[in-house]
């Protein structure tokens, strides 16, 4: 049993440092002196935190374009992301409609003048939700997906880092007393994560399943 567990180590996990890697650990690092000396408002709605948060999404978006490997997957990806960028402006409500003469204040759906449209915004968007997930399954995206995960080995550090901002951001709300800083700042490193994971299995010859085009 011990023995197997070894092998599946050496044959699945990757421990090494990539560059891309120490990227990731300096955004993480970051966030100790973001806690310690910025402002509340640089982590609110469309603040600065989330303005570089929309920024590496972008970033995200254009290397998953520009994948020259498993092309398929990685446009599949640029489709999901576009989910992300969309949540990340409430559907644009928070990005349209503030509240003028207020900070940090933005009007629901229901304050506005045509209550109807966020009920038309919701719609929409839940119906491509669907459609991506469609094409996930039409396209059998899960086939390449299994694949990359049977037969490259998975990046542990950078999965490390996605855990732990997964995970402190979800506790962010619950146990911080709403701080924007802490919240938005571990948010901030799930995606640099995700972008030192696209990096590494679209341009890292270590993580590709075929050679490039």
């Amino acid at each position: 049993m011990f023995k197997k567990c070894l092998e599946f180590i050496k044959n699945h996990i990757d421990f090494r440092f990539y560059r891309v890697t120490w990227f990731v650990l300096l955004t993480a690092l970051s966030i100790i002196p973001m806690l310690m000396y910025m402002p509340q408002k640089y982590g609110f709605e469309n603040g600065l935190l989330e303005n570089i948060q929309m920024t590496t999404l972008f970033v995200i978006f254009g290397l998953c374009l520009a994948a020259k490997t498993n092309v398929k997957f990685f446009r599949f990806c640029a489709l999901a992301l576009t989910l992300l960028i969309i949540r990340e402006v409430n559907c644009g409500r928070t990005l349209f409609f503030p509240i003028p003469g207020e900070y940090h204040k933005y009007y629901s759906w229901r304050d506005l003048p045509w209550p109807w449209l966020g009920k038309v915004v919701h719609g929409v968007y839940g119906t491509w939700i669907a459609v991506v997930g469609l094409i996930f399954l039409k396209k059998k995206i899960y086939v390449e997906l299994w694949n990359t995960l049977k037969n490259i080995k998975i990046p542990f550090w950078n999965i490390v880092f996605a855990a732990v901002a997964t995970f402190m951001g979800a506790i962010a709300e619950e146990f911080t007393n709403n701080n924007f800083i802490f919240e938005e700042g571990f948010e901030l490193l799930f995606y640099v994560s995700i972008l030192s994971l696209v990096w590494l299995y679209s341009r890292n010859k270590n993580f590709s399943l075929e050679k490039a085009e």
